[in-house]
């Protein structure tokens, strides 16, 4: 089987905002998008009620993970969700989504949201959502350690998410001293985020601590499975995402995530002229 390596790694700076929004790390660079295809950028940010109210997207997808307080989706098609540590929504922005992602009462919301890319084939999907809730992910228990997986298939495990293109995310619980193998499949772009503790990761056994995110090794011709070795030096839990390579142009501009400037300029122009909706409240 293949085994995955570290290829780069960085720990994650934090920029203190301006209330409401409290603070914000950049984990994944939207500048680097074609050695991150199919992900183009991941946020974690902690943020009070009036941060992210009403606005579009299109284009692409969301797949907000929270780690601690409350998210309360409002979206103008009338659905209304809360969200608590450990839950996922996934959005499939597609043509166009208007919607808001506040904190809920006076909760400081921590949140990490990734954005997964479409193919031109699908950026005009209808816009679609996918609440994941922590208990409904499978969970399998092991010696020293835990794995969820919220979407695709590992461990004997299938996730219960559902996206429009290939794509797999787990959260693994290790104690001190613990080893896992963690399967993805070979040809999938991955990276890891460690939300605490310390590992060793992959076959060099390079060490990431919490907050440090890494891109993994991997080769669009493989075939199969590969697996991520891991072992923790602290107690520790680490997300892994991974996703098939899209392989288009990418152009990230505002809310939006398309294949060309001028089909930013079309989706800026549409929102203005009222296409994605009426004003979420």
């Amino acid at each position: 089987m293949l085994q995955r390596d570290i290829k780069d790694h960085w720990f994650v700076d934090y920029e203190e905002k301006e209330f409401p929004h409290v603070q914000v790390g950049l984990v994944l660079d939207s500048r680097r998008w074609r050695e991150l295809d199919p992900f183009v950028m991941m946020a974690e940010d902690w943020f009070k009620r009036g941060t992210f109210g009403d606005h579009p997207h299109r284009g692409f997808q969301t797949i907000t993970y929270v780690i601690d307080g409350r998210l309360e989706h409002i979206d103008n098609h009338g659905g209304h969700s809360i969200l608590e540590s450990g839950d996922i929504q996934y959005m499939n922005a597609g043509s166009g989504a208007r919607h808001a992602e506040e904190a809920k009462d006076d909760d400081i919301a921590h949140t990490l949201q990734l954005w997964l890319n479409l193919p031109k084939e699908l950026k005009s999907t209808s816009a679609s959502y996918q609440n994941v809730y922590s208990e409904s992910a499978p969970v399998s228990q092991f010696q020293g350690g835990q794995i969820k997986v919220y979407s695709g298939e590992t461990a004997g495990l299938e996730g219960p998410l559902e996206p429009l293109v290939p794509f797999t995310l787990s959260e693994i619980k290790l104690m001190e001293g613990t080893a896992f193998s963690y399967e993805l499949p070979a040809d999938h772009n991955a990276f890891l985020y460690v939300l605490s503790g310390e590992l060793e990761a992959g076959s060099s056994r390079t060490i990431v601590k919490k907050s440090t995110a890494a891109m993994l090794t991997f080769s669009r011709e493989a075939e199969g499975k590969s697996e991520l070795r891991l072992k923790a030096v602290k107690r520790s839990r680490v997300l892994v995402y991974s996703g098939k390579p899209i392989e288009e142009e990418v152009v990230a501009y505002g809310p939006f995530v398309m294949n060309s400037m001028e089909e930013i300029r079309q989706a800026y122009r549409d929102y203005h002229e009222g296409k994605f909706g009426r004003e979420v409240k």
